[in-house]
């Protein structure tokens, strides 16, 4: 089915890295950042071009597109979701995308910034020998995460176009702005989507095939001290900043956290903290593979807050908790075929399924709960939100196809 195919994976996805669309944690805007939509204008005109009429860019920052219907079965609506934005952890501006033909297995010197990609580290890189990598020039994030799902999408709808003797039912292509913010899906319009099964392709390693993820929550604890001028403060001043510090010392140092957790163990993790002497703000994400662990979680953190502010009568603090999304997997299990026909898609690739976790979310997380049941798909995408991040042209070549033969599998079982 490929064997002739001149992919176009590869060109798109250079092309989309240089259009700076990061995404940021802090505005109160949607998007988050404007320049998002200027990649949106861009998959617009390309789909347009390519034959799908109806492709658009809202004023949210969504783009949503079409590819019709050719079989005279009824077939579910499928979407593929993949989001435009990238990290705020590490710079997206001025990316130099680099492909290394012809992989050797060893480590790789990127030009720029004194920075190599060992393989003894990012150990898939063994995996892809021989294959061409493609990465950043040293200074910035590539943006594969998730530019590779993008192009991957664009590259299948394009062969699908090009292959009308492949019979699918109607699918509809989703791009996302703000999914590194956790807002990806904040503002889109189910009803307009109007698909009933999704996969976002946002996924790592070749063969990947998440359908559950964490269930996470957000925390923040504020702070309220007491400010005095410090050359009058002696038996006065509470600071809210010091209380932060306490409260932060307090959390477990062998447990509960990332860089102490793996597999199924969840956390509790601050992630950003603001303040002065009078107020301090502590935001911490909650995130466990049990939805009901959550509360205990919480309960943890409230626990810890009022222990150390017992020692400060004078000053005052509060927790507020609030849901960010459910692990997928609740509304998976409810539909088995859409994670079975992926991993049908994935063999018809040649490619073995691997099963697994995802100990984060993407905006297939919240698609589930939405009514959009929506496992995540491997685009080879690796060493996410930072300057070592790299991508095999060849899994992308694999995700496309597996996006080809997912869309024929709906049309052939139903």
């Amino acid at each position: 089915m490929f064997s002739d195919y001149k992919y176009t994976v590869t060109e798109r996805f250079m092309r989309y890295v240089q259009i700076d669309t990061q995404s940021d944690p802090l505005s109160k805007s949607f998007p988050s950042t404007e320049k998002q939509k200027d990649l949106g204008r861009l998959l617009v005109a390309e789909l347009q071009a390519i034959g799908i009429t109806d492709a658009a860019l809202d004023e949210h920052g969504y783009v949503y597109a079409t590819l019709p219907s050719n079989t005279e079965k009824k077939v579910p609506v499928i979407c593929f979701c993949s989001h435009m934005d990238t990290s705020a952890d590490s710079s997206g501006k001025d990316v130099k995308p680099i492909i290394h033909s012809n992989y050797d297995g060893g480590d790789i010197v990127l030009p720029e910034g004194d920075t190599i990609i060992k393989s003894s580290v990012h150990t898939y890189l063994q995996e892809r020998k021989g294959d061409d990598i493609i990465t950043a020039s040293g200074t910035t994030l590539l943006g594969a995460d998730d530019k590779a799902g993008v192009a991957e999408i664009m590259d299948a709808v394009n062969f699908l176009i090009n292959h009308p003797e492949i019979k699918h039912g109607a699918v509809r292509i989703l791009f996302t702005p703000d999914e590194e913010v956790g807002r990806g899906v904040e503002k889109l319009d189910m009803q307009k989507l109007g698909a009933q099964f999704g996969y976002t392709m946002d996924g790592g390693e070749r063969g990947s095939l998440e359908n559950e993820s964490f269930s996470a929550d957000g925390a923040k604890i504020v702070i309220k001290g007491v400010s005095v001028h410090p050359g009058t403060a002696k038996d006065k001043l509470i600071s809210a900043v010091k209380i932060a510090a306490e409260i932060i010392d307090a959390l477990p140092k062998d447990s509960l956290s990332p860089e102490t957790t793996e597999d199924r163990q969840g956390f509790i993790h601050p992630v950003r903290v603001n303040g002065i002497v009078e107020q301090a703000e502590i935001d911490f994400i909650l995130r466990d593979f049990i939805t009901s662990k959550l509360d205990e979680h919480a309960a943890f953190l409230r626990n810890i807050m009022e222990t150390v502010m017992a020692k400060y009568p004078q000053a005052s603090a509060t927790l507020t908790v609030t849901e960010q999304y459910r692990n997928m997997r609740e509304m998976l299990d409810l539909h088995p075929q859409v994670t079975a026909y992926a991993e049908e898609a994935i063999r018809r690739a040649g490619v073995e399924p691997l099963r697994m976790i995802i100990r984060g979310g993407t905006d297939g997380s919240r698609l589930s709960f939405m009514g959009l049941p929506c496992p995540n798909i491997f685009t080879g995408e690796m060493a996410l939100h930072g300057k070592y991040e790299y991508v095999s042209v060849q899994d992308m070549q694999k995700a496309v196809q597996t996006i080809v033969h997912l869309a024929q599998v709906w049309e052939e079982h139903s």
